[in-house]
């Protein structure tokens, strides 16, 4: 998988190594359903402060087209693993989504005189 990391702020480029991180040990089990991620990360009010810390995930996937996923929150960290969350969950949701009806085509053929 090739993951795409972005980022102007020069905190949040400190965190290159670990987003790769976390984006492979989170997708790990969907790597053949994404073969691309693209991770950027923003700070929305600047140096005020705030939960203002946005992370903001696209994964192109072979099947289900893109998937973006954004989050915000009071750290990086927070912001990367609410994100990466919601994408693995929706992903998992699609694939189950795609299975099921591929199961309920072959068992309605399967059955027919």
């Amino acid at each position: 998988m090739q993951v795409l990391f972005k980022s102007r702020h020069p905190q949040a480029a400190d965190l290159r190594d670990l987003t790769e991180q976390r984006v492979r040990f989170v997708l790990r089990r969907l790597v053949w359903l994404v073969p691309r991620a693209e991770v950027q990360l923003s700070d929305v009010n600047g140096p005020r402060g705030g939960i203002d810390k946005r992370c903001q995930v696209e994964l192109r996937t072979d099947g289900a087209g893109s998937v973006v996923v954004a989050s915000v929150a009071g750290d990086w960290r927070t912001a990367l693993d609410n994100a990466l969350a919601r994408a693995a969950r929706f992903l998992m949701r699609l694939w189950r989504r795609g299975d099921d009806s591929r199961r309920l085509r072959q068992r309605f053929i399967s059955h027919e005189p």
